[in-house]
């Protein structure tokens, strides 16, 4: 006999969770406990859902490294009970959130979607119900009673994108969300088609395991032609720093100015590890390509490849909380962990 899968439904807040009140017309939250009862549809599926929100619902705003171990929490103490995980969250901070959470579940063997809606659920024009819909759908797939999708996935406007690899990159569009360096793991049309060679692989032979271990004593720094020296040297002299991420041109680009390299030197000799991303949505960090980031590599920058800024975020935080070695912690920041860069 085929059991159903089982799905928990996981809701954070943001503008998904509001519903029009059609005798005040102000937006009020929507009763999860009521789900099955707003969106008939979702009995059409086949799977079980049960709900479940946290306490105090928040905007994605205010979403923070304490939020984001609540919401692992949650998944991992039903983790044996559920097949998948839908979470729902503001789209703000999404791609934040759903790449600290693949780096908190490591040998993940089921799925965790995210998904979201630029409109109320409530809203005559919503794609909030589609987006939920499908990523239910998405949770339950399996093949031979396995789950198909293994892995944290971001879902918005018709697709499952890996969620690390994500980037927000429209406010009022519907199509919210883009992954420029890694393609769809899903596409919802007439049917879904699941592009299988894109989903990353289990071994389900190892037992998953939880971390919870960020520190967020770091800091982004974005390059702008004009940076301020006396500035940027207040900044770093902050003793509660523990890294950087450098947001830089193109392909991994710097002023070459001479206090700049030297400042760079100086905070990586004190065993703060400064992290290289490019500020393009697309696109890689090729350090040593143009003489402008041969000095950075010399230095020890660490190469971000072709990771977000998103990712690169909770990566640096996930690592520094296993307080490792400076020249081990460059070693694994420059491998993929959960498929949140390209390996070359």
């Amino acid at each position: 006999m085929n059991i159903s899968p089982s799905i928990l439904l996981i809701y954070t807040g943001g503008t998904i969770g509001m519903i029009k009140d059609f005798d005040t017309g102000a937006l009020v939250a929507f009763d999860f406990d009521e789900l099955l009862l707003n969106i008939p549809e979702l009995k059409q599926l086949d799977c079980s859902i049960e709900t479940i929100s946290f306490e105090k619902p928040i905007d994605s705003s205010d979403m923070d490294v304490g939020r984001w171990k609540e919401l692992g929490d949650v998944i991992n103490s039903n983790y044996e009970k559920y097949d998948g995980f839908v979470v729902l969250h503001g789209s703000d901070t999404m791609s934040y959130t759903a790449s600290a959470v693949s780096f908190m579940f490591e040998n993940l063997a089921k799925p965790i979607i995210f998904t979201g809606s630029q409109l109320p659920i409530g809203d005559l024009r919503t794609d909030a119900k589609e987006n939920l819909i499908t990523a239910v759908q998405i949770a339950a797939l399996q093949e031979k009673g396995k789950p198909v999708i293994t892995e944290v996935g971001l879902y918005f406007e018709y697709k499952l994108l890996r969620a690390n690899r994500t980037t927000k990159i429209n406010a009022e569009h519907f199509e919210a969300f883009q992954s420029l360096n890694y393609p769809s793991l899903v596409e919802s049309g007439v049917h879904l088609k699941v592009n299988t060679s894109f989903l990353r692989a289990v071994n389900r032979r190892k037992k998953m395991e939880y971390h919870t271990h960020f520190n967020n004593d770091i800091l982004i720094i974005k390059m702008f032609p004009g940076i301020n020296e006396n500035i940027l040297r207040s900044i770093f002299a902050l003793e509660t720093i523990k890294g950087i991420v450098l947001e830089t041109y193109g392909s991994g680009n710097t002023t070459t100015q001479k206090w700049f390299i030297t400042m760079i030197s100086d905070i990586i000799q004190k065993g703060i590890p400064i992290v290289n991303v490019t500020q393009c949505i697309g696109g890689s960090v090729e350090m040593g390509k143009y003489d402008t980031s041969i000095a950075l590599k010399k230095a020890g920058v660490i190469s971000g490849k072709d990771i977000t800024t998103e990712a690169a975020v909770a990566k640096l935080m996930y690592l520094l909380g296993e307080n490792l070695p400076l020249k081990v912690l460059k070693t694994i920041y420059e491998t993929s962990l959960r498929g949140e860069m390209s390996e070359n």
